[in-house]
């Protein structure tokens, strides 16, 4: 699967957290949740981590699980 790239974040004050894909908003984390993703972002790859707090992430596998034998008709 290719790694995804593109995504950056901004801390601004207050705690809020904006997470853009090639400069275009993604999503805004507040609170508690902007504390977790920027403990995580530390800790991993940010560009996976972003892609996975704005929902994509789901890009390559679709094909290995429409094949699985589970998911067949």
């Amino acid at each position: 699967m290719p790694r995804p790239h593109g995504f950056s974040y901004e801390q601004h004050a207050g705690g809020t957290v904006l997470i853009t894909h090639h400069g275009r908003p993604a999503t805004t984390l507040n609170g508690a949740r902007a504390a977790r993703f920027l403990a995580e972002v530390e800790a991993f790859d940010p560009q996976l981590v972003m892609a996975r707090w704005t929902g994509n992430y789901k890009r390559g596998n679709e094909r290995t699980a429409r094949d699985h034998p589970r998911n067949r008709r």
